[in-house]
């Protein structure tokens, strides 16, 4: 049986443009994704004085693999300050997570997270990756 698929000879090139991408291609198509997130996870945070919307931050990881990068949504260690709370007992906890995924009350009750900011990647996941992709594919175009 013989096969033949069509557009190969257009795909091999495609792959090899994608050797001569420039890193900061990739950074900033991650970037306009990770974009798409932070903003939904800034609109979904509970909204009390402002703090916690106002204190999610997009981070980037390091790492050596050329075109890759990867963006996170996290809290602003900087606001450490204001999100870590102590109790009168002495406990410590942190205000962020505890809106993430929720918390017991001093009667033993549970009161459910938000799960805003793990909404707010899954929620937009088709659009994220059709971002990146579609950034990715207009910039392989100016290079060819």
């Amino acid at each position: 049986m013989n096969t033949e698929i069509i557009g190969m000879d257009e795909l091999l090139k495609y792959v090899g443009n994608l050797e001569k991408l420039p890193q900061k291609v990739v950074n900033k198509s991650a970037k306009k994704g990770a974009n798409i997130s932070l903003k939904d996870a800034r609109g979904k945070a509970p909204y009390l004085s402002g703090a916690l919307s106002g204190g999610i931050i997009s981070k980037a990881e390091k790492t050596k693999t050329k075109g890759k990068k990867v963006y996170q949504a996290a809290i602003d260690p900087g606001k450490n300050d204001i999100f870590q709370k102590i109790t009168k007992g002495g406990k410590q906890y942190y205000y962020p997570a505890s809106q993430e995924y929720g918390f017991r009350t001093r009667g033993g009750g549970y009161v459910p997270g938000f799960h805003y900011m793990r909404d707010s990647v899954t929620s937009n996941a088709s659009n994220i990756e059709s971002t990146i992709v579609n950034d990715i594919i207009a910039e392989i175009d100016k290079i060819k």
